[in-house]
């Protein structure tokens, strides 16, 4: 059987071994991914070291969005948290649920809320706020808002069940006894803020989508993360990943210190009282 289409095979498979390289020194002159990636990692220590304007105004915008808005975002959510940990009412196992639901939202379905409710349809869009730093913000801080909610809540619990019955003897409301087993727990509510500035600095998807990605304006470190690898500029983005992963490890570093210092006040207050016992 005559079969053209197993000569048009062999034919292409005579010309590619002819076309094929005999150089034996080729491969070596090749760029392996190995070499591409020693090679992008130490463009970027040289980013970092020449402190490059592009890379410094991105990591400088990035910490001023997720500041302020873990800021915003803690000053509801640790109240919402205080209060939520001494009151009683019913229904309050259904609002704990949808509490603890809202920590595992994804960031995009944050993102495209905002996006609805700032557009020019929308009931906010007469603030003019979209792909704008406001508008990150605002997202930012809807993200982080359950999480400060959420972990406050189960801090001050905690604590009203050790303390709140002394702190109802002497005469205090619930508010007032929020209030005080907030103070008193302080340093349990500092690892609260720190988590959740992390949380907000490692978000990538609700920015995106609100904050628009745009150059000098709206980028973000995670957004430009993103956007450099899929141009292939990887060395920026490279020296972006490892001030993200700085920012993260100087956060854990910061939790593990208070911590220990917060367990060190407390063996040192209680060895007085063993001793006099």
């Amino acid at each position: 059987m005559n079969r053209p289409w197993a000569k048009n095979n062999r034919r292409r498979s005579r010309v590619c071994r002819a076309q094929a390289p005999t150089d034996p020194a080729l491969p070596a002159k090749m760029h392996s991914p190995m070499n591409t990636f020693y090679e992008s990692a130490a463009t970027a220590l040289r980013l970092l070291a020449d402190l490059d304007p592009t890379l410094l105004a991105i990591v400088g915008r990035s910490l001023a969005v997720s500041a302020t808005a873990c800021a915003l975002a803690c000053v509801g959510g640790l109240l919402l948290g205080a209060w939520l940990g001494v009151a009683r009412f019913p229904g309050r196992g259904g609002v704990l649920t949808v509490l603890n639901t809202l920590l595992a939202v994804p960031s995009v379905v944050v993102g495209l809320v905002v996006y609805l409710l700032l557009s020019h349809s929308g009931p906010l869009g007469f603030l003019g706020w979209l792909f704008s730093f406001q508008a990150m913000v605002l997202a930012q801080a809807v993200l982080v808002l359950p999480v400060a909610a959420a972990l406050t809540r189960q801090v001050i619990e905690d604590a009203d069940t050790a303390h709140g019955e002394q702190l109802q003897s002497l005469g205090a409301g619930r508010t007032m006894r929020g209030l005080l087993l907030a103070w008193d727990e302080r340093y349990a509510l500092l690892t609260v803020v720190i988590a959740c500035f992390g949380r907000a600095i490692s978000e990538v998807g609700a920015v995106m989508i609100v904050g628009g990605n745009i150059d000098g304006f709206t980028r973000v470190m995670t957004t430009a993360i993103a956007l450099e690898t899929s141009k292939g500029d990887l060395p920026l983005a490279l020296a972006l990943g490892m001030v993200l992963l700085a920012v993260v490890l100087a956060l854990n570093a910061l939790v593990s210190l208070l911590r220990r210092w917060r367990a060190g006040r407390a063996d040192a207050a209680a060895s007085p009282l063993q001793v006099s016992a």
